[in-house]
């Protein structure tokens, strides 16, 4: 199914799927859509996240040492399917893992797990052809990262090339929660708009977003706001019977 925000603005939530294991992922993430969540961004986990800070790291760490792996997410993602049919699936990975499955064998098995689109970080749209041609024949959206630093020539080329939404990164650097939004995503997002508008693709804010105030401000110059680190780094400190009912409760409070 197409994503789509029809609150503004939109809420994309972020799980490093397994931490703290499956199940407890699975319950998590219903939570997080019952309490308000627009689309769930499933982070498959990964030795090596380079682009993510030290919350999403151990959270990866973790995962990894109890054996979930890129298939262990897209059953996952098959169950959520079944279970909240008109939630937003996005698959947040590494390339890597896709890699290693095959291109054209990941998107067949992502688009059967009911995933909506995908988001591959180290993945340059100047070398998609080939992840692009594989994600267009299973229907599946392809989301690209676009930074503060990207030339609008660079701007151009991802939005043409992306499906779903944008992801705008507010500031140069990794993810983990800040005080407040950086300066430089407003001045991101406007430029990014001269060549989404036209094609009608919505734009997400992320990197540092954790508060109701964050969330509202980010509502003000963007379609949609990510919430990553904070999340993750809430259940790291609950105890997991609990978690599900915290993240329940943290996305509520942002949706409002």
């Amino acid at each position: 199914m197409p994503i789509n925000f029809s609150r503004k603005p939109g809420i994309v939530a972020y799980l490093t799927a397994g931490d703290p294991d499956l199940a407890t992922t699975r319950d998590i993430a219903l939570a997080a859509i019952d309490n308000g969540a627009d689309v769930l961004e499933l982070g498959v986990p990964f030795s090596d996240p380079l682009a993510d800070g030290p919350v999403i790291q151990r959270a990866s760490e973790r995962a990894v040492a109890r054996g979930v792996r890129l298939t262990d997410v897209l059953a996952l993602a098959k169950e959520l399917r079944a279970a909240r049919p008109s939630a937003g699936l996005v698959l947040f990975s590494y390339l890597n893992p896709v890699v290693r499955l095959g291109m054209q064998p990941f998107c067949e098995q992502a688009a059967a797990s009911g995933i909506d689109g995908v988001l591959l970080t180290d993945m340059i749209v100047e070398e998609a052809a080939e992840y692009l041609a594989a994600m267009h024949a299973n229907q599946l959206a392809p989301i690209f990262l676009a930074a503060p630093t990207s030339p609008d020539k660079r701007l151009k080329a991802i939005a043409e090339a992306s499906r779903g939404f944008v992801y705008a990164i507010s500031r140069v650097g990794i993810t983990g929660a800040q005080q407040q939004i950086a300066s430089d995503a407003e001045g991101l997002v406007e430029r990014l708009r001269a060549f989404t508008h036209p094609l009608g693709i919505p734009i997400a804010v992320g990197f540092g977003i954790s508060t109701p105030e964050h969330v509202h401000a980010v509502g003000r110059f963007a379609d949609a706001a990510v919430i990553g680190s904070a999340l993750v780094a809430l259940i790291e400190k609950t105890a997991p019977e609990q978690a599900p009912a915290a993240i329940g409760t943290l996305i509520a409070s942002l949706r409002a």
